[in-house]
């Protein structure tokens, strides 16, 4: 097998170069374990981005509720599900995102993949 496997169109991998770039936005999504910090960042966002350094790129995709953005800006899934949580989303939620779906569309492919 091949050390670099082929790429599937549309995924961003998350490896150290995404890692890196993601840092300051995971960091924080991170923190998000703390109910305080939850109501710090709902009650000023942008504060709250500064704080951790998030670039531009980063708050805009914040901004914007975008997690296809996010994941590009070097989000991983397990730490913006903190953030999705927030907004009250869930994964079936990303995951219709990712895919271009509605969650009901996500939710009918995931239930006829179970066959």
């Amino acid at each position: 097998m091949s050390a670099h496997k082929k790429p599937i169109p549309g995924t961003v991998i998350f490896d150290g170069e995404q890692a890196m770039k993601g840092y300051a936005l995971n960091k924080m999504c991170f923190s998000f374990n703390d109910e305080d910090n939850r109501k710090a960042f709902v009650a000023d966002e942008e504060a709250y981005c500064a704080k951790y350094g998030l670039n531009e790129r980063q708050r805009e995709a914040i901004r914007s509720r975008n997690v296809l953005q996010l994941i590009a800006a070097g989000g991983n899934a397990y730490y913006l599900a903190k953030f999705a949580g927030i907004l009250g989303l869930d994964m079936q939620d990303i995951g219709a995102q990712q895919t271009g779906l509605t969650r009901e569309q996500f939710q009918a492919k995931l239930l006829a993949a179970r066959g």
